[in-house]
């Protein structure tokens, strides 16, 4: 019975990919499938079956959300100045991030090497669900090259996909977006224990990032050799 329910809604994750043909955004989709995944996901997360929620979330993610076009919501910057996500022209690595969360030991260390490395070809984005305040105190943590946004639920007037970003997805979850906001992937925080040496939670961190970070550069290479290709004589 169990394999036949991942089945179906395998299935009907992969039918629907096919009408992405007009490219819909990430919110269009997402109000096509969240029920039926939320659904499922809670009882797996309440009978602490953590490899079926897994799976739900990579079905969720590889038939339903990947190739939708993130909508270009609204948040603010540390100086409380609006930013629209298609501001940003490079492709994004956006990760959703809350001051209550307690980073592992070398997480923002090797996210600060490689804004510093790649900041000039992709743009690394921390969007924060905290208020001004608080943000500002977080932001002293991070690279130069990471644009730090947030969004202070207390006065949050901002579109209907800001809230589904975190609440549907859970944080921290980091969108892979090519420059015209595409989704490539949708990826969940890299976990380990916490309380081993710098040295290991930093190799464990950078590895995880930079497997990331190499889908947006190879997808921003491939496309930069076609558009050669296209005009070439």
């Amino acid at each position: 019975m169990r394999k036949i329910l991942l089945f179906t809604l395998t299935f009907s994750f992969f039918l629907t990919s096919f009408a992405q043909e007009d490219q819909i955004t990430f919110s269009e989709a997402l109000g096509l499938h969240l029920r039926k995944y939320k659904k499922h996901a809670d009882k797996a997360y309440r009978t602490q079956n953590m490899e079926r929620a897994d799976f739900l979330f990579d079905s969720l993610v590889d038939y339903g959300l990947k190739g939708t076009r993130l909508d270009n919501f609204k948040v603010k910057d540390l100086r409380k100045k609006p930013v629209h996500l298609d501001e940003f022209k490079k492709p994004v690595y956006l990760t959703t991030y809350a001051s209550w969360i307690v980073p592992t030991e070398g997480e923002i260390p090797a996210i600060n090497i490689l804004a510093e490395k790649y900041g000039e070809q992709v743009d690394f984005v921390m969007l924060f669900w905290d208020d001004h305040r608080t943000t500002k105190k977080l932001a002293k943590n991070y690279h130069e090259n990471i644009k730090i946004l947030y969004v202070d639920e207390m006065q949050n007037n901002s579109p209907y996909v800001v809230k589904m970003m975190k609440h549907s997805l859970g944080l921290p979850t980091s969108f892979l977006l090519d420059k015209n906001k595409k989704i490539l992937d949708i990826r969940r925080k890299i976990s380990h224990p916490y309380g081993i040496e710098f040295e290991k939670s930093f190799d464990i961190n950078y590895d995880s990032l930079s497997s990331a970070l190499s889908l947006l550069l190879i997808d921003e290479s491939s496309r930069y050799s076609t558009a050669e290709e296209s005009n070439a004589p």
